[in-house]
């Protein structure tokens, strides 16, 4: 097989990664992978780890992307693929226009992976006109069942995401040198219960809620401190100082600890004491609170979307009615006083996610 998967650039993010566990499954498995994209920091490895990348400005939401559907016509045209996977929005658009433009009968299959609870319009009902459409979990199931009719039930296909559990095994531990570094670097965390919030710095990530427990807690707890783990991209620095000047404001500067983009977030979800998962949305899946309860740590997070399907299979216990602060600061506490074990998880693997992935190009070349 010869898949093209599409998605607007290669920097960070489920999408992302998603993408590249795919392309890396292909060639594991005998097939060329082609990824188009606008690039990014992430199209190096996906290189040496056998795909073809080929960059187009399929990035942005402006009429100007409009453009880029010839020369992406081309682009099909040129390396025909056997199937083209579309991931995001713009890319399907683009993909749409530049497919008409093609003989019926030279057409590559299309399929699309919905990856977010989009905004309900014409606009990501694209998302959902493909010969399959992959849900990544149920509640993304339930959301296009809901909202456009238009997708035959038999067209949908659940296919987890999943991670590797050898790059996060039960247990680990960072290393001697990461702790060394770390507590150089942040002598704040040394002999801390950590309360980890990992993620990139956007509205939607419940920082606020973050704030509040430590406020709340932070006298009866001398020993709390909580650490931020993700960067903020140049439209989101005026939230992040927004953010800071508010901590400031009230006393908790040496009780709040943000570490910025990290690559070594295994090493941070095994260091915390309790990983939170508080966005204000629900999570179409919630990845990294599956790695966190990989390595050992405890999740705690709001009984919704993706993230309540992976809590309800895996730790039961970490699950908070949506927004019910008193039973969020409850759970915390219980967590303080009372250290509570993670069972080994056994679900949810990389392997599985690839190998259903792969099935589904191969059912649609049959």
């Amino acid at each position: 097989m010869k898949v093209m998967q599409l998605l607007p650039e290669l920097n960070s993010g489920g999408v992302e990664r998603g993408t590249l566990e795919i392309a890396k499954a292909l060639i594991a498995d005998g097939h060329e992978s082609l990824v188009v994209s606008n690039g990014g920091r992430l199209v190096n490895q996906l290189e040496i780890e056998g795909s073809t990348h080929l960059t187009l400005a399929i990035h942005k939401k402006a009429l100007s992307s409009l453009w880029q559907i010839r020369p992406l016509r081309k682009l099909i045209q040129q390396h025909r693929p056997d199937i083209v996977h579309v991931r995001s929005r713009v890319p399907a658009w683009l993909t749409h226009f530049a497919l008409k433009g093609i003989p019926a009968n030279q057409r590559p299959h299309l399929i699309s992976t919905v990856h977010g609870f989009y905004s309900v319009n014409r606009y990501s009902q694209i998302m959902t006109q493909a010969e399959k459409v992959i849900a990544v979990s149920d509640s993304v199931v339930q959301y296009i069942q809901d909202y456009y009719k238009n997708c035959p039930a038999e067209d949908i296909v659940r296919i987890y995401r999943g991670i590797d559990p050898q790059a996060f095994p039960h247990g680990y531990q960072p290393s001697a040198e990461w702790l060394n570094q770390t507590i150089k670097d942040f002598p704040e965390l040394e002999n801390k219960f950590l309360l980890c919030l990992p993620g990139r710095i956007t509205r939607l990530k419940g920082h606020e809620s973050l704030i509040a427990l430590i406020q709340q807690l932070h006298q009866q707890y001398p020993q709390l401190h909580a650490v931020v783990v993700g960067g903020a991209d140049p439209k989101k620095v005026a939230y992040l100082q927004e953010m800071q000047n508010a901590i400031q404001a009230k006393g908790l500067t040496n009780r709040i600890t943000f570490v910025g983009h990290r690559s070594d977030i295994r090493e941070w979800l095994a260091f915390s004491d309790v990983v939170l998962s508080l966005s204000n949305q629900a999570e179409t899946f919630g990845r990294t609170a599956l790695e966190a309860l990989s390595v050992g740590t405890p999740v705690i997070g709001w009984n919704r979307g993706g993230v309540a399907e992976i809590l309800s299979q895996l730790y039961p216990q970490g699950l908070i009615d949506v927004d019910n602060q008193v039973a969020l600061l409850k759970a915390i506490q219980k967590h303080i006083d009372e250290p509570q074990q993670v069972q080994p998880v056994n679900i949810f693997s990389l392997k599985e996610m690839c190998d259903q992935t792969l099935d589904v190009y191969k059912q649609i070349l049959k």
